[in-house]
């Protein structure tokens, strides 16, 4: 193993772990003694990364550092790619250019060989599917990431329609179809909804209630005693 495989695989397993990682784990894992190891966390310190610890006390790596393009293997490269290829097609408007415009980027600071792993269509994204355009879909993914209700002008299956105050919980990108997961103040439980079947959607000012990945936590919870194939 490379000096910076190795470094890149310290990274990794400290990125694996929120409780600090004892220097005799890492050093294990990665089969170098406790002094080279103690070496490669200052190196990777004067790199950027922000590990707090010392020797005896153990070792976490505080989110936020990013590793370059470079440190990518080719089978990482290739899932990116074909991720980015999903996202550019199979979303709305805005998450499709920036799936592009971060495959341009990463694209350029590629070094060659990489760069052609990146650039092959050997993995494609058929597009067997054209979704319809919707102006909502940025509007909730914005409602999802700033915590705040939504107002909805919904049609069910029948075609008939309600209003609806909700608490966004996430969106699922299915083959033929977009649903909306969220707290449904009329219905007083989780419902999804089909984004195409909504007519109307407005941000309100209101944050929701509960932090968001406590209501993904519950939500699953939902899907572990019933099984809900559309809103009612």
């Amino acid at each position: 193993m490379s000096r910076t495989e190795r470094l890149f695989d310290i990274l990794q397993i400290l990125r694996r772990h929120r409780r600090p990682v004892s220097g005799a784990v890492l050093a294990g894992e990665t089969r170098i003694s406790l002094r080279t190891l103690y070496r490669d966390i200052a190196t990777l310190q004067s790199m950027g990364a922000e590990i707090e610890g010392e020797p005896g006390m153990g070792y976490v790596l505080r989110p936020g550092f990013l590793l370059p393009p470079l440190m990518f293997s080719p089978q990482e490269i290739e899932a990116l790619a074909l991720g980015l290829k999903w996202a550019g097609q199979r979303t709305d408007g805005p998450m499709g250019r920036a799936a592009r415009d971060a495959m341009a980027k990463i694209g350029a600071v590629l070094p060659a060989e990489l760069r052609f792993r990146f650039e092959d269509d050997a993995l494609v994204v058929v597009p067997n599917w054209q979704p319809r355009e919707r102006e909502d879909l940025p509007l909730i993914r914005q409602a999802l990431s700033e915590e705040r209700k939504l107002a909805l002008d919904y049609a069910d299956q029948k075609g008939a329609r309600t209003e609806r105050v909700v608490w966004p919980v996430n969106v699922g990108f299915f083959d033929s179809t977009r649903v909306l997961t969220a707290w449904c103040e009329l219905r007083n439980a989780y419902r999804h909804f089909r984004i195409d079947r909504i007519l109307g959607a407005s941000m309100l000012p209101e944050r929701t209630p509960k932090r968001r990945h406590q209501m993904v936590k519950e939500w699953r919870k939902t899907l572990l005693t019933k099984t809900d194939s559309g809103e009612r």
